[in-house]
């Protein structure tokens, strides 16, 4: 019997590790559980309805989701199709009412940048030594790089950016796309102390990236 995939701790894996398998599992799964929470939702409160879909639907997105940087556009909007019928029934909104100004409502961000949040998160935890080390030592700071100790970005907190030949997958690899992702960050929230306050910080950072422009 020939096997296209693989699971491993809830992540589906295909031969080309291109996510598609995941995706496409994680977005059948949501979409069974929003049909069974519409055929009840009438009784509960919405804070209630709320915690229902983070539970069943949202954390099924958000999980492992650090994995998924990089993936095309195509996969990224089957994903955002997930949110957007979650938002919708939160506020028993048609299809054709337009979602943005509800994910806005929900402080919900989209998922290249809730991926990219995720990233974020367990950087900052490699670089404060609250993640497994096989991340952090994937991991360097161009200020413990002898031949940078000299440049100016040397005594900052920018990560080294390891070089890939394959954009579809080496740019995937976490040592590549978690150092992307933290150099993009303002210093300001790169070097902040609080754990609490970095996630706070970054979450607006990238609601703002979402919605402003809408």
């Amino acid at each position: 019997m020939h096997v296209t995939a693989v699971q491993d701790l809830g992540v589906h894996l295909d031969a080309d590790l291109t996510m598609t398998a995941h995706v496409t599992a994680t977005v059948r799964t949501c979409f069974a559980a929003l049909r069974q929470i519409r055929s009840v939702k009438n009784s509960f409160t919405r804070d209630a309805l709320l915690t229902l879909i983070r539970a069943l639907v949202i954390s099924k997105v958000d999980y492992c989701s650090s994995m998924l940087a990089g993936l095309p556009g195509s996969l990224m909007r089957r994903l955002q199709s997930v949110l957007n019928s979650a938002a919708r029934l939160v506020y028993s909104a048609r299809r054709s009412v337009r979602v943005t100004p509800l994910l806005c409502e929900l402080h919900w961000l989209r998922v290249p940048e809730r991926i990219q949040f995720r990233l974020c998160v367990l950087t900052y935890r490699c670089l404060h030594g609250c993640a497994h080390s096989y991340l952090a030592e994937t991991l360097r700071l161009t200020s413990n790089t002898e031949s940078r100790r000299r440049l100016r970005s040397g005594s900052s907190s920018i990560l080294m950016v390891s070089s890939s030949r394959r954009a579809t997958l080496g740019d995937r690899a976490f040592s590549v796309a978690a150092a992307r992702a933290w150099n993009s960050l303002p210093t300001s929230i790169r070097s902040r102390s609080s754990y609490l306050t970095f996630r706070c910080n970054l979450k607006s950072l990238l609601f703002n990236a979402c919605f402003n422009d809408d």
